[in-house]
């Protein structure tokens, strides 16, 4: 019987994370290379990508990156290609690419619709298809962990965020991840979702602005954003052999929002 430190132990594992060159992705990034993880990460912008593995590099974290687009489809069949030929095999998926765009509903771009969903899930579906069929299934193993949002389990209070598409696109990412946990359980891979609260990103620097931090703090049961830590746990259970067991799972990292 292995140790709970063995359970956890990513040593001999790979992992790609997409959106891995800031924010929420490279704090997984990061946890998962401190278990011991190699790890490729993926974003669009290459310097902000080689400034990311320098970062993890300097923790001693075995880390490559591929810049790519994460809503083309030719992209994404290239980021997977590389990918393997860069780790071998990929053991854990992390999908956390994800954009955002607020404008009222009524007056809501088409465009903007299309880009938030084209990213947020049609090219998360496209990824993890790709990642299944030549690495994951063959080898009857693999950890799919999708990063959702509390954003996907419910609307926005008044006055706050009008970012439709957004919620429409993580809400999917949580029924994406259910189903698919049902369909892959026979193949030995589990799927599990990360649901964040509000976290101080690029992404959400607009939001942090308009309403301060206060503000922001005051319908947190816990009174506090997350930080820099608050996801790495969760990603790593949901990665190792201590979340064997744990399939087609949200759970929310939130500081007790949906809760209440």
């Amino acid at each position: 019987m292995r140790t709970v430190q063995q359970l956890f132990d990513l040593r001999d594992k790979t992992a790609l994370v997409t959106g891995g060159s800031r924010g929420l992705g490279l704090q997984i990034a990061e946890a998962l290379g401190e278990q011991g993880a190699r790890i490729v990460l993926s974003a669009r912008k290459p310097d902000e990508l080689d400034a990311a593995a320098k970062h993890l590099r300097s923790s001693g974290v075995d880390v490559h990156w591929i810049a790519a687009d994460g809503a083309r489809e030719d992209e994404i069949a290239r980021l997977a290609d590389d990918a393997l030929a860069s780790l071998g095999r990929i053991d854990i998926l992390v999908n956390n690419a994800g954009a955002t765009w607020g404008a009222p509903a009524e007056d809501y771009p088409l465009a903007a619709w299309d880009k938030v969903m084209n990213l947020n899930i049609r090219g998360l579906f496209m990824l993890t298809q790709r990642i299944g069929k030549l690495s994951m299934i063959p080898r009857r193993y693999g950890r799919v962990i999708n990063v959702a949002s509390i954003a996907g389990l419910a609307g926005n209070a008044p006055g706050t965020m009008d970012t439709i598409a957004y919620n429409t696109s993580k809400g999917a990412v949580v029924n994406f991840t259910r189903t698919l946990a049902g369909e892959w359980g026979k193949h030995g891979i589990t799927v599990n979702a990360l649901a964040p609260g509000f976290f101080p990103s690029k992404m959400t620097q607009g939001s942090l602005d308009r309403m301060g931090v206060e503000q922001m703090c005051a319908g947190i049961p816990l009174h506090r954003l997350g930080d820099d830590e608050d996801l790495k746990g969760a990603a790593v259970l949901f990665a190792s052999d201590a979340g064997k067991h744990i399939t087609g799972q949200v759970l929310a990292v939130d500081g007790g929002v949906s809760a209440v």
